[in-house]
């Protein structure tokens, strides 16, 4: 059986923006499944983001809906693991850098590590590393 697979979409107000944000963490993107009103960011072999400009957004949405403004509230919690603590303040570092916003404080704990940001669009990101050996129990 393959691996599954997932793609959150994520309304954003500037494609090529957003797509750049994300380019700056260090994340490629996929042309093939890009277009003018779409990025697909690539986190991983199995875990997309996909971009997708408002209006397009809308258009996959349940009709009677709208877009949450993700400056004003919180829908999701998108949550990446990294593999070191240096990882995660790499790419925390990166995403403030970017633009982005710090979220919250560091998440410290004996067996994990986590920092969180905004995106350009207000969209909540979580990063965290987990010692291995914590996480086999």
């Amino acid at each position: 059986m393959a691996p599954q697979m997932i793609f959150v979409n994520l309304p954003v107000k500037d494609v090529d923006a957003s797509k750049a944000f994300f380019e700056k963490l260090g994340f490629s993107h996929n042309p093939q499944f890009s277009d003018e009103t779409t990025a697909c960011v690539v986190f991983s072999d199995t875990i997309f983001a996909m971009l997708l400009e408002e209006g397009k957004f809308k258009s996959f949405m349940a009709p009677g809906k709208e877009i949450s403004d993700a400056t004003k509230t919180t829908e999701v919690l998108v949550t990446l693991s990294a593999g070191s603590r240096e990882e995660v303040d790499r790419l925390a570092d990166a995403a403030l850098a970017a633009g982005g916003t710090p979220a919250k404080d560091a998440l410290e704990m004996d067996f994990m590590y986590g920092r969180s940001f905004t995106d350009l669009d207000g969209h909540h990101w979580e990063l965290f590393w987990m010692d291995p050996a914590a996480a086999r129990g």
